[in-house]
């Protein structure tokens, strides 16, 4: 039995984490930290009955008392990195789907984990089909050396571009097997064309009623693919999130991206 302490677990992926976490037959559900709904019960939070698991709000006082297997942090940009300290720093693995991570923050991560006997997983998306979509696209990228993509989230996403379309592009450059020009043309408002990230123009769309959605636009002559998922509901990444929760203690150091553990 894996025993996960939850942070985040007020937001609406945490409350997410923490129905799929106590529903999994392998997993334990041991704690829960937020910095609001404190003392609330958990079960309570995400509509069950009471679980005697109440929200604190200091995550290392909790990770000390419950020295949990793995830590699930679905957080904030501006808290993320202290929290993935504090779990270091009290010798529990992590696993983490908070956004804005960037590439020092990688670094630093793998900096800070040298030498302890600590993991950390990291993703930018938990949907296995997204994975599957960036797939597609670093393959598509070898035969389509022109493309664009469109990603659309919620409005209160806070960063743009996205995770997922920055790791797209990281993946589709990477197959590319020359470099083109993107066409220039006159922006009559700056950043109509979206923003470039070596070959390919990011375009970032923020509207209520969106979740997760990305379409990566590839054109050749004569010819265009499109290649597009959706996540319709927060269920969607639980999945993703279960299956890095029980590879996390398998796995040494860091490890960046849900495409290295699904088999494709």
């Amino acid at each position: 039995m894996i025993s996960v302490v939850v942070s985040g677990a007020a937001g609406r992926m945490g409350r997410e984490v923490c129905k799929a976490v106590y529903d999994d037959p392998e997993l334990s559900l041991v704690g829960a930290v937020d910095i609001s709904c404190v003392g609330q019960d958990v079960g309570e939070l995400i509509g069950l009955n009471k679980l005697n698991i109440f929200v604190q709000n200091n995550l290392e006082v909790t990770l000390n008392e419950l020295s949990p297997h793995v830590m699930i942090d679905f957080t904030h940009p501006d808290v993320v990195m202290n929290n993935i300290r504090t779990a270091i720093s009290c010798g529990v693995n992590s696993v983490v789907g908070t956004t804005g991570i960037t590439t020092d923050n990688l670094k630093e991560i793998e900096s800070l984990i040298a030498g302890k006997d600590v993991n950390i997983f990291v993703a930018p998306n938990f949907a296995i089909g997204a994975v599957l979509m960036m797939k597609f696209s670093e393959i598509a990228a070898k035969y389509f050396y022109n493309a664009e993509i469109i990603e659309f989230h919620h409005d209160k996403k806070i960063d743009a571009p996205s995770g997922t379309a920055l790791k797209t592009v990281e993946m589709m450059s990477a197959s590319q097997k020359k470099d083109v020009s993107i066409p220039s043309g006159k922006e009559i408002s700056k950043g109509a064309r979206g923003e470039a990230y070596g070959n390919i123009r990011i375009h970032s769309v923020r509207l209520p009623g969106l979740v997760a959605h990305q379409q990566v636009i590839l054109g050749s002559k004569g010819q265009t693919l499109t290649i597009r998922h959706d996540s319709i509901d927060r269920v969607s990444f639980m999945p993703g999130v279960l299956m890095a929760v029980e590879q996390v203690q398998k796995r040494k150091g860091l490890t960046y991206g849900l495409g290295k553990i699904v088999d494709l």
